[in-house]
């Protein structure tokens, strides 16, 4: 049996398998990619801090993108948003 096309996985469930992805290989170019083109992005901001806070930053970057990074936040731009997941996903698993 083949494995479902990741574009038709639900979107909540794509984003948190390219979440989880890029969350393992520390990639935090990618949450900063989406970030950019969130429809809410002026209202993420990141808290400063020194390089002992990093942990804590990232953690903040990943959790800030995931929260507005909802279907429902996104809106119309949903489709942009799975074709990103998905592309993530086939281009880092199994890396």
């Amino acid at each position: 049996m083949s494995e479902p096309v990741l574009e038709d996985l639900p979107y909540n469930e794509l984003r948190d398998r390219a979440f989880a992805l890029a969350e393992k290989n520390h990639d935090h170019a990618f949450f900063r990619d989406l970030r950019r083109h969130l429809p809410s992005a002026s209202q993420l901001s990141t808290e400063g801090g020194g390089l002992g806070d990093i942990g804590a930053v990232l953690s903040e970057l990943i959790e800030g993108t995931r929260e507005n990074a909802s279907e429902e936040q996104v809106g119309d731009l949903a489709p942009l948003f799975v074709a990103r997941f998905a592309t993530y996903i086939r281009e880092n698993e199994g890396k």
